[in-house]
């Protein structure tokens, strides 16, 4: 029996505990951090932290010795989005022009995994829609330009993540391609691709153009941070972050990662049930990681402005 038979696919089961996993996590933070100082050094509490936590947010953390042994450098970053440039552009935006472009067929593997998460028939073997083939097109340039930031932009100091965090990392962009597949279409691929162009595309690229922009001005000035006027790399500390939409959130990188999620959705043309789970999903996921930013600055900086906020301008 298909998951379609029983009103559910399983790739929106996957996104759907994805989503409640991060905001159940995100809760939980917010509780934690009001509990008296004492719970601090409980294993739990620890194991929790440990998991949440990276990069310049781990680094106070009180943890066992042992456990240092599942960390490894965030500098690792990089890996993310090189196997998304590979995976999502290399091979599956690859696969999809095959099928417009020399009515080529997927490969079985592809094809039976797309029809085990869709709960449809030979959903891998259809023309693609323009909305699919556009969001994939976007995803690879994102990941493009988060790789190139991560190898020439952003300066990394000896930041950990968790073992847990870098398999779930890889991971996640193999799903993601694969979920940009399963995605509902109102419409099959019929007739040539300019002819699906729709007013949403457009509103959905310029968007994702705009989110695209906030989020390197906002890596350039991290960067900045720990770099002179000469541009030579001076200190590898964290400092206060200032300039740009810092001046409204402590995250803007994190907020304009959501844009442009939700620009993938709108090139959809947001009718997507699938994406938008991946929405909320990341919405819990960046929020968590905004918090956990915050709270640093807010306990750090003993000036820091109490108008800004972590993540949403003037909400959270």
């Amino acid at each position: 029996m298909s998951w379609s038979c029983v009103g559910f696919r399983l790739i929106d089961i996957v996104w759907l505990v994805l989503s409640l996993s991060f905001f159940v996590a995100l809760g939980a933070h917010v509780i934690l951090k009001r509990l008296p100082a004492k719970y601090e050094t409980c294993r739990l509490y620890v194991l929790f932290q440990d998991l949440v936590r990276y990069g310049k947010t781990k680094q106070n953390l009180k943890r066992d010795d042992w456990m240092s042994v599942f960390d490894v450098p965030k500098r690792w970053f990089w890996h993310f989005y090189a196997t998304s440039v590979v995976w999502n552009g290399g091979l599956l935006l690859a696969f999809s022009m095959n099928i417009i472009l020399r009515q080529q067929l997927c490969p079985q593997w592809l094809t039976s995994l797309t029809n085990l998460l869709s709960g449809s028939k030979d959903i891998g073997n259809e023309a693609p829609h323009l909305s699919t083939v556009l969001v994939q097109l976007l995803l690879w340039l994102h990941s493009l330009r988060r790789l190139l930031e991560c190898l020439y932009v952003s300066i990394f100091s000896d930041g950990v993540i968790h073992v847990v965090q870098y398999i779930f990392g890889l991971g996640y962009y193999v799903l993601l391609g694969v979920t940009v597949l399963c995605s509902d279409r109102l419409t099959k691929g019929n007739g040539t691709l300019l002819s699906q162009l729709e007013w949403f595309h457009f509103a959905g690229i310029v968007l994702f153009i705009l989110a695209s922009a906030l989020q390197h001005q906002s890596m350039v000035l991290l960067a900045g941070l720990r770099t002179g006027k000469s541009g030579k790399v001076e200190t590898l500390a964290h400092r206060l972050p200032q300039g740009g939409c810092f001046e409204l959130v402590s995250c803007p990188h994190y907020l304009a990662e959501l844009l442009i999620y939700g620009s993938l959705c709108l090139v959809l043309g947001g009718q997507s049930l699938t994406w938008w789970l991946v929405v909320l999903y990341v919405l819990f996921n960046q929020a968590l990681a905004a918090l956990l930013c915050h709270d640093l600055y807010v306990s750090k900086y003993k000036s820091y402005p109490r108008q800004r906020k972590a993540f949403i301008p003037f909400v959270m």
